[in-house]
């Protein structure tokens, strides 16, 4: 889907593998690299993406939930790396707001590093125990209502390593599109 400059993808893929300028990163505050889409970053990437991610923990202490940083890719394809932490799922009204937090302030940090395309896996969704089918709509809108507004962005994909993750990213956008 075109929004303005930007194109808007949704795929089923590895977020590891993905030639994008940029990838995200589910983090956890203090970017060790824990399980999911966070430990097979660090461990794809290898030790530059660990020791500027300690780096920074030791210079600005543990990421803040909805807010992101970056460190080089290492050994990934993509250049980049924007490490976010999402919120660990409460409520709907409690975590959506963070949740939109940590994709724009992807999105902002995109822009600020002049990347022309980055890949988003689904935040939040796994260890932290936000429901796919409502993390999708919130990542969705969040994508669509940044987009629309203008980006220097070429391509946005969103990447899901299993269909249910993919289907749900589907009928978000497609519910996006029917409330316009």
């Amino acid at each position: 889907m075109r929004l303005g400059r930007t194109i808007l993808a949704l795929v089923l893929g590895d977020i590891t593998e993905q030639t994008t300028d940029a990838i995200v990163n589910a983090a956890n505050a203090s970017l060790r690299g824990g399980g999911g889409v966070d430990g097979a970053i660090h461990r794809a990437g290898g030790s530059t993406i660990d020791k500027e991610c300690l780096d920074y923990v030791r210079r600005n202490g543990p990421l803040v939930s909805g807010a992101a940083m970056w460190t080089h890719g290492g050994n990934l394809a993509a250049r980049f790396v924007i490490h976010t932490v999402g919120p660990i799922y409460r409520s709907e009204r409690e975590s959506a707001p963070i949740l939109r937090n940590a994709y724009g302030a992807c999105l902002e940090l995109a822009g600020r590093l002049g990347i022309r395309s980055l890949s988003f896996p689904s935040i939040s969704t796994g260890a932290y125990g936000y429901p796919v089918e409502t993390a999708a709509s919130v990542a969705i809108d969040t994508l669509v209502s940044n987009l629309r507004a203008g980006s220097d962005l070429a391509l946005v994909r969103c990447v899901a390593f299993t269909p249910d993750v993919h289907e749900a990213s589907i009928r978000a956008l497609r519910e996006h599109e029917g409330a316009r």
